[in-house]
C-alpha cells in the first residue's frame, strides 16, 4: 500500500492564538504525508501570514468571501482537500502525539476501512468553566460500545443503523462532534454529490450519515484527538449559558425551506435542540425510504419544554414572556401532559433527596429523560497552560485503560 495522505481540515475565525497550537500538533507529527487545509472564515487577523512564515506547502491558506455559515465554511474546507483520509479540527482543538502513525497503522491492518471513530481528550481552558477556574483534563467518548474492550474492533451494521435512529428519536448514544472520526475519501464519494456537511449543527448530520452509510466502521477505544474547549467558542458560550452568543459566533442559520417546513414542530427554548432536529430532518428526508427513518417531533418538543421550565423556575434566564408565548405554541394535550409531568418532576426534586441513578430513573417514568447517557468520567484538574502543552506532555496509551465514573 503507498503512504497513506492525512487531510486535517482546519476552519477558523479571528482565533489566530488557538489556530497555532491547533497546527503545531499536526506539524509536529511523527509522519510527514499530510496536508492542512485551513479555511479562514473572513477573519480580521492576519491569518495568511502567518501560514506564510511557517514556510510549509502542506500547510495550505484559504479564505472565504464573506463571512459564511459554519457549515459553507466547513464545506470549502473539505471541498479543498485531496487526502485519503479526512480528519476535521476546530481551531481551538489539536491531534495527540502519534495519532498520524497509529492511524495508518489501523488503516492498513484492517484493510482500509470506510471510516475509524475513536475516543478523545476534552481539555478545558484555565478561566473558561466558573466550575472548573483551573481548567481540566479528561477523557471522552460517550458511546457504549467503547466499553467492549480495548483493541480496535469493527461495529456491525444494524448497531451503527440502530444508534442513528436513537440519535433521531433525541437520544445521545454516541458523541457526534467530528473530531471523533476519521473519514475515507471513498466514503465521502460514496456519499454522493450533495454537499457533504448540511444543516445548522454540520457534524450532528454527518456524524449519523456517515454512520448510516459506512460499509466498515473500525472503533478504536485509543483517543487520538484533544477536543478544547477555549474562551470564544461554543462550548464557552454553552456551559456559561450564553447560548444565543455561540449562534452568533458560528453563524447557525437554518435553511429557510427547512425552518418553513418545521415552523408548527418547532418551539422556543434551547437551539441545540433545534439545531438538532433540523439535522436530524434533513437526514431524514434524504434516507428515510432506504433507512426506514423517522424523527421523534414528540420528545423534541418535550425537551424544549423542559428546557424553558428548567430554566425559568430554576436559574432565572428565561423571562415570562418567553413562558408565555411557550404556552402559546403547545396544543391543549401537550399543556395538559406536559405540565402535569414537569410539575410532579420539579415536585419529587424539591422535596426529597434522591441519588442521580434514582433521579434518572424517576425522570424516564415520567418521559422526561435527559438525551445525554449517564457518562460523567473523572476531570483531573489541569496543569497545563494551553492545548499544546496537553500534546506535549499526555501520552494516548495513558487514557487508553481510563473509564471513569
Amino acid at each position: 500500500m503507498d503512504k497513506i495522505k492525512f487531510s486535517v481540515l482546519l476552519p477558523t475565525r479571528n482565533r489566530l492564538n488557538l489556530l497555532k497550537y491547533a497546527v503545531e500538533t499536526v506539524i509536529r507529527q511523527d509522519y510527514d504525508n499530510w496536508e492542512i487545509i485551513i479555511s479562514d472564515n473572513y477573519s480580521e487577523e492576519n491569518i495568511a501570514a502567518y501560514v506564510e512564515s511557517l514556510n510549509d506547502t502542506r500547510v495550505k491558506y484559504f479564505r472565504t468571501e464573506t463571512f459564511v455559515p459554519v457549515t459553507d465554511n466547513w464545506n470549502h474546507a473539505l471541498g479543498k482537500s485531496s487526502g485519503d483520509y479526512i480528519i476535521m479540527l476546530g481551531d481551538d482543538d489539536g491531534l495527540m502525539k502519534g495519532s498520524f502513525r497509529i492511524v495508518s497503522r489501523l488503516i492498513e491492518a484492517h484493510d482500509s476501512p470506510e471510516l475509524i471513530y475513536t475516543r478523545a481528550l476534552l481539555y478545558a481552558y484555565p478561566g473558561v468553566l466558573p466550575a472548573f477556574p483551573d481548567g481540566f483534563l479528561s477523557v471522552a467518548g460517550c458511546a457504549e460500545f467503547f466499553k467492549k474492550g480495548e483493541k480496535p474492533f469493527f461495529l456491525d451494521k444494524k448497531t451503527a443503523v440502530k444508534l442513528v435512529k436513537r440519535s433521531m428519536n433525541f437520544h445521545v448514544s454516541f458523541d457526534y462532534n467530528m473530531q471523533y472520526s476519521i473519514m475515507s475519501r471513498k466514503l465521502i464519494s460514496n456519499i454522493g454529490s450533495v454537499k457533504f456537511f448540511q444543516s445548522p449543527y454540520p457534524d450532528y448530520y454527518a456524524t449519523n450519515v456517515a454512520f448510516l452509510k459506512a460499509g466498515r466502521i473500525l472503533i478504536s477505544p485509543l483517543p487520538l484527538v484533544t477536543i478544547g474547549i477555549s474562551p470564544k467558542s461554543f462550548g464557552f458560550f454553552y456551559f456559561n449559558q450564553r447560548e444565543e452568543e455561540g449562534v452568533e459566533f458560528l453563524k447557525n442559520i437554518p435553511e429557510p425551506e427547512l425552518a418553513d417546513r418545521l415552523g408548527s414542530i418547532m418551539l422556543p427554548g434551547s437551539n441545540m435542540n433545534s439545531s438538532w432536529l433540523l439535522a436530524m430532518e434533513t437526514i431524514r428526508s434524504r434516507y428515510k425510504s432506504e433507512f426506514n427513518l423517522r424523527v421523534n417531533y414528540r420528545r423534541y418538543r418535550v425537551l424544549q419544554v423542559l428546557h424553558l421550565c428548567q430554566n425559568y423556575f430554576g436559574l432565572g434566564t428565561v423571562t415570562k414572556a418567553q413562558m408565555k408565548e411557550l404556552w402559546r405554541r403547545l396544543s391543549t394535550w401537550e399543556r395538559i401532559s406536559y405540565t402535569t409531568r414537569i410539575f410532579a418532576w420539579f415536585l419529587v426534586e424539591r422535596v426529597f433527596t434522591i441519588t442521580s441513578t434514582r433521579r434518572r430513573s424517576i425522570r424516564r417514568v415520567l418521559g422526561l429523560t435527559d438525551p445525554l447517557p449517564d457518562f460523567n468520567p473523572k476531570k483531573s484538574e489541569s496543569r497545563y497552560r494551553n492545548l499544546l502543552e496537553v500534546f506535549e506532555q499526555v501520552e494516548p496509551e495513558a487514557y487508553l485503560h481510563f473509564a471513569g465514573k
